[in-house]
């Protein structure tokens, strides 16, 4: 059962990720050209010579994009199928469907939109080479701390939900889990490097462009493993 569900996960991570490697071809590119524009004019400036490319552009905006969003679909995809096998029956009187669009709906929060709003993604030459590592550090922090929380929030709300009922119970979880993230966010040190020239549409259109593939990705995720769970347990509640 469990890896039937796993396999279902992972196809549908298959095809989330294709789209959403699409979409960020199709309006993420073009930010994330204009970002490598500043970083050239910034080394022409300085009389220095532009780096060469390992694999070109053409390589990376298609063939390297869609890989790249395909592991993280299927990867998604096979944890999603894992918590949602974990979750059925214990949240409420969910159908499998809807269970699935509420995991996914708790991972994408969790995992994506809240490290995502302390720490946004940055086009090229948008900040420091240096501090890579400080950077990326902080942010698997926040996404550890965020699902490590949520999942708490989880637990919790099945368990108040004896006394006060699922709806006032998940209301009151939620209440913790933001106020405990937002709390952790705020002790987290922030990260401004952005030079005051950097152009603020490119700023801005990457990172748009960036939180939309996520968006794209984890709802193409959910529905059509949402499908694939039905149409799966249709047979089974028939008999």
């Amino acid at each position: 059962m469990v890896r039937t569900l796993l396999v279902r996960g992972m196809l549908a991570g298959l095809l989330a990720g294709l789209l959403a490697a699409l979409f960020a071809n199709l309006v993420g590119e073009p930010a994330l050209d204009g970002g490598i524009a500043y970083e050239d004019a910034l080394a022409a400036a300085a009389g220095e010579a532009g780096g060469e490319e390992l694999v070109s552009r053409g390589v990376q905006s298609t063939l390297g994009l869609a890989v790249g969003f395909v592991i993280y679909g299927v990867a998604v995809g096979g944890i999603l199928a894992l918590v949602h096998a974990a979750a059925q029956g214990r949240i409420g009187a969910l159908s499998a469907r809807a269970t699935v669009v509420v995991v996914a709906a708790v991972g994408f929060v969790s995992a994506v939109l809240v490290p995502f709003l302390k720490y946004p993604a940055n086009p090229p030459a948008s900040s420091l080479d240096d501090t890579i590592g400080l950077r990326t550090g902080l942010f698997v922090i926040l996404v550890a701390v965020s699902v490590g929380l949520a999942a708490g929030a989880a637990a919790l709300a099945r368990r108040l939900s004896v006394t006060l009922g699922w709806w006032n119970a998940v209301l009151a979880a939620a209440g913790g889990y933001v106020v405990l993230v937002a709390l952790v966010a705020y002790l987290l040190p922030p990260i401004a490097e952005t030079p005051d020239d950097f152009p603020a549409t490119v700023l801005y259109d990457f990172r748009i462009a960036s939180l939309g593939g996520h968006l794209v990705l984890w709802t193409t995720l959910a529905l059509v493993f949402a499908a694939l769970v039905d149409r799966a347990a249709r047979p089974a509640a028939v008999r």
